[in-house]
């Protein structure tokens, strides 16, 4: 296990293993921080939860991956959780939980909900969306607040949307207040549909990519039960 310090640490041990939970291994796959942000940490480290310090805090370490890298997503990426995937071990994922199929496909077949239509459209229609904006542009309401939130990890999972930053949120004075808004964009347009890790995940067969994944789970967490691999695996 690698002793994390600060976050070129923690940048190294991601690079290394391709992927991680955002924080804490509750689910019994891998994370890099292995505690969460009201768990104490398992050794002696400056690294702690929700300090706003750059370094040392993992909260803002998500930010930092997508402000000053273009080969690490971060987004809701396992059991509706927050997650991290490189750029190398993306098309692997890619190609087990898309199988081939564009947002259309899987709209057509029935494997995507009505309210993630309208989430979705809405952010490939533009080159990145906060929160807010989606939920005004595609026409939801404060009653369709659980539906919108079920829609849009829905998408993440499925990895047809990513998140791609933060925007502060001002009020009619342009006075900045509360957290600020996660944006949001499609993830052809995070990676570049023309790059690389969609022409990879397209040669690459469902049944491939999940004994790809495994072997490296297994190699990260030999204790990891093959039940949840899968679920881990296939956001199912």
């Amino acid at each position: 296990m690698e002793m994390i310090q600060n976050f070129d640490d923690f940048l190294k041990a991601l690079l290394a293993a391709g992927f991680s939970m955002g924080g804490g291994n509750s689910d019994g796959i891998y994370s890099i921080i292995t505690w969460g942000w009201n768990e104490e940490p398992s050794y002696e480290t400056p690294v702690s939860w929700h300090t706003g310090d750059p370094d040392t805090d993992p909260w803002e370490w998500r930010i930092r991956v997508l402000n000053e890298r273009d080969d690490i997503a971060y987004s809701k990426l396992f059991f509706k959780k927050s997650g991290f995937i490189t750029k190398e071990w993306y098309p692997y994922f890619l190609a087990a939980r898309r199988i081939g199929a564009d947002f259309e496909d899987a709209y057509a077949d029935g494997t995507i909900s009505h309210f993630a239509k309208r989430i979705y459209e809405v952010v490939e229609a533009h080159d990145a969306l906060p929160v807010d904006a989606i939920k005004q542009m595609a026409g939801f309401s404060k009653e369709d607040k659980a539906g919108f939130d079920r829609a849009l990890t829905e998408l993440q999972m499925r990895m047809f949307i990513t998140t791609c930053g933060r925007q502060p949120k001002f009020s009619k004075s342009g006075e900045e207040y509360g957290w600020p808004s996660m944006m949001f964009c499609t993830t052809e347009k995070f990676f570049n549909s023309a790059d690389a890790v969609f022409e990879k995940a397209a040669s690459i067969n469902s049944e491939a990519a999940e004994q790809k994944i495994m072997r490296q789970i297994l190699k990260l967490n030999p204790n990891a039960q093959k039940k949840r691999i899968i679920k881990f695996i296939y956001a199912r």
